[in-house]
């Protein structure tokens, strides 16, 4: 299966995994998953860190790599995509990852309870 993890669940498997309830994480350790982290996710985490919200490592590609995760870009397509979304969900990264996991038939790895208002498979943590 493939799987796009949202921003606080990527950030929970680098430094708190013990947030993730157990059959998410063996989920996201399962090697015959693919796991995706969005460019959208390393956005949000710098600006965030950037403004004084969050601490984050210097080298999230490193720790996605470690992890055996993939890189998933943000595309021009996905942009596209986020013309025809309802406004469900108010925040801007939460819909363009919403948006990658439509276009790219992924499920999606979230707590969020707005994404469920959405055309997605999600897995809730």
């Amino acid at each position: 299966m493939n799987y796009l993890l949202d921003t606080h669940v990527f950030l929970s498997v680098l430094g708190a995994p013990e947030k993730l309830d157990p059959p998410t994480a063996a989920l996201i350790r399962d090697p015959r998953n693919a796991i995706f982290v969005s460019a959208v996710t390393a956005v949000e985490i710098s600006i965030k860190v950037a403004l004084g919200k969050l601490d984050a490592p210097d080298d999230l590609e490193d720790e996605i790599r470690l992890r055996g995760f993939s890189h998933l870009p943000l595309l021009y397509r996905h942009g596209v995509r986020l013309r025809s979304l309802p406004a469900h969900h108010a925040d801007p990264f939460d819909r363009m990852l919403i948006a990658q996991a439509i276009d790219e038939r992924l499920r999606i790895i979230t707590h969020d309870r707005k994404f469920a208002e959405y055309p997605i498979e999600v897995v809730w943590t």
